[in-house]
């Protein structure tokens, strides 16, 4: 139960993250980039200092490097996915075009998250320690998906109200991940290592090529400085357990 209750409060970030826009619309682009950098910073030191050891210790070599290339493919794969689907032309930003890319967002961040619920499963199937720093490190990252999806419904004339709803819907797709995770470790928990490897995939992926890359875009030198704080935290996180 006390898995379920913390996946849900890392899954409540995006809500927050949402509500930060709501209230402040005008967040600035520095502390924007920092957010991500940092949540890029710690997703990064969890995954190659945390997830990707322990399923090399519980799975070996071989069980490591096949759940790292899964999770890489499986968010490449999504990404194509979405950028098939996400309008080209990037002109006049009209209420459409922006409503339009607000929901592909929180579509494509429900779809992220249910592999992050499955990861915190899996970190508390392996160390509970290893569950709670994957919690906090979700967490981080769903603050500025949050406020991805909140932004272009603002600026499209979406309603507040109706804007939180969204995001609420989005912040429950953390546990449902972490409830199909617990199921298919009483499946099997020999999934475990390779679960945990696929996990690792997908967070570098992402750190590599969406939050990195949007955090830089808004200010390289703000993003250089999340990101270095990020790795430290993670790294105390580390450390402590």
């Amino acid at each position: 139960m006390e898995i379920l209750v913390l996946s849900l409060l890392a899954g409540l970030a995006t809500t927050f993250g949402g509500l930060l826009v709501v209230i402040q619309p005008s967040f600035s682009e520095k502390a924007l980039a920092a957010l991500l950098g940092g949540a890029g910073g710690v997703m990064a030191g969890v995954a190659l200092m945390d997830l990707l050891p322990s399923a090399w210790k519980l799975g070996g070599i071989a069980s490591a490097i096949e759940g790292f290339s899964l999770g890489i493919l499986f968010i490449f794969l999504l990404d194509r996915l979405f950028s098939f689907f996400m309008p080209a032309s990037h002109g006049e930003r009209n209420s459409f075009y922006l409503l339009n890319m607000g929901y592909l967002i929180a579509v494509g961040i429900a779809l992220h998250d249910l592999p992050e619920g499955i990861a915190i499963a899996v970190g508390y199937a392996a160390e509970s320690q290893l569950g709670l720093i994957l919690v906090v490190a979700i967490a981080l990252h769903n603050i500025p998906e949050g406020m991805a999806t909140a932004a272009p419904l603002l600026m499209g004339g979406m309603s507040s109200k109706r804007i939180m709803i969204i995001n609420g819907i989005v912040s429950l797709f953390t546990p449902m991940g972490t409830i199909i995770g617990l199921m298919l470790l009483k499946i099997s928990p020999h999934l475990i290592a390779l679960l945990l490897a696929t996990a690792a995939g997908a967070m570098t992926y992402i750190v590599r090529f969406e939050l990195i890359p949007e955090s830089r875009r808004r200010h390289p030198n703000y993003s250089l400085l999340g990101v270095f704080i990020g790795i430290a935290l993670s790294m105390m996180l580390a450390i402590s357990h």
